[in-house]
């Protein structure tokens, strides 16, 4: 019976930590040179992450803790988005960013190697060809109401979804009853 619950136990958290596994992570920012300067100091505040499979998409997640550093880097980000990519709007936590953490960015990128498609237009919502923008909205931090979101930018507002959140694997929580 003990051997039974200790297999059982092992096969529970073998199961747990392969969700982990799909991804590589570095507890820095990797992101290329060519990125803006500005950026350089964010690079201890940041984790890259290579995944979910090969070949492995590259994702920077950047937490914010002071609202004026996030509002200051904000215009040098845009910079880095691929034309006509997305902005994704989510809640925190998030998987990117760590579960205390509730604001801060993650852009997402191509495969290491393969240039991303330059105009998101050609991408055909095939938005992993691109450079796109996820931001951890908190309302105090990263604060809608204090930056200025890009014309010709598709916003994907998915803050109030409820359910499992298929790119970051958490549960969305519900949000206010607007109706």
């Amino acid at each position: 019976m003990k051997r039974a619950i200790a297999a059982l136990a092992a096969i529970a958290l073998c199961a747990v930590c392969s969700v982990y596994a799909d991804y590589s992570v570095w507890d820095t920012g990797t992101w290329p040179e060519s990125w803006p300067k500005e950026l350089e100091p964010l690079r201890k505040q940041s984790r890259t992450f290579g995944g979910p499979k090969p070949p492995e998409m590259l994702h920077y997640a950047i937490a914010f803790t002071k609202r004026d550093e996030f509002e200051s880097a904000w215009p040098h980000l845009l910079r880095i988005k691929s034309k006509g990519a997305p902005i994704v709007l989510r809640r925190g936590p998030s998987f990117w960013l760590g579960d205390k953490v509730t604001a801060g960015v993650c852009v997402h990128t191509p495969p290491a190697g393969e240039a991303p498609i330059a105009d998101g237009k050609d991408a055909k919502r095939n938005w992993e060809r691109t450079i796109y923008i996820e931001l951890i909205v908190d309302g105090e931090i990263v604060d809608l109401n204090h930056i200025l979101l890009p014309p010709d930018t598709p916003i994907i507002d998915e803050r109030f979804k409820e359910g499992i959140n298929p790119v970051a694997g958490t549960v969305a929580r519900p949000g206010p009853d607007t109706t």
